[in-house]
């Protein structure tokens, strides 16, 4: 019967997490630029025309649902794509679907 094979309730609350972060364009704006390359949030910053503490936010939120992975350098920390199958397709998905083309 289908109702026995139901996802587990935390799955789909984490699901639910991502596609809510990822809908925030902003949000998709930066995780669009970290697909690509690794930044500071000062260049991450100037890039979106933002103020630090905002980008800041954002970049904490992806990271908490997993999108995204941080490294310190002395006082700056640099964010990345996490090497996860989840934000592996979720960069497939905006570069074939939504045809946000990678430039390299």
């Amino acid at each position: 019967m289908l109702l026995g094979k139901l996802p587990a309730v935390e799955d789909c609350e984490m699901a639910a997490e991502i596609f809510k972060q990822i809908s925030n364009g902003t949000r998709l704006r930066i995780l669009w630029l970290l697909c690509h390359c690794e930044e500071c949030v000062s260049n991450i910053s100037a890039a979106m025309g933002m103020s630090a503490p905002a980008v800041s936010h954002h970049l904490k939120t992806l990271k908490n649902t997993g999108l995204l992975v941080r490294r310190r350098d002395g006082k700056e920390i640099y964010y990345k794509l996490a090497d996860t199958p989840v934000a592996e397709y979720i960069h497939r998905i905006c570069e074939e679907i939504f045809k946000m083309k990678c430039p390299l």
